[in-house]
């Protein structure tokens, strides 16, 4: 779960995983995959940094990160 912030300044938090979209237009809007949207004041470079924040916090952005260099898996030319 990330926090965030309604823009009448209640904080709530939001299932990460269900996250679908994040658009700066100037307002953030972040649409869910079950439809719901939501408008927050964090800008979304915040809400994209909590995001990966949780995801390596339960361990599911490393395990979808690619590796930068292809040698560092063992592959070879």
């Amino acid at each position: 779960m990330i926090q965030v912030t309604r823009l009448n300044g209640s904080k709530f938090h939001l299932n990460a995983l269900l996250i679908e979209t994040v658009e700066e237009t100037p307002d953030t809007i972040i649409s869910l995959t079950t439809g719901k949207k939501f408008i927050v004041l964090e800008n979304s470079s915040d809400v994209i940094r909590s995001i990966r924040h949780y995801l390596r916090s339960i361990g599911v952005l490393a395990a979808v990160s690619r590796p930068t260099d292809a040698q560092s898996e063992g592959a070879t030319s």
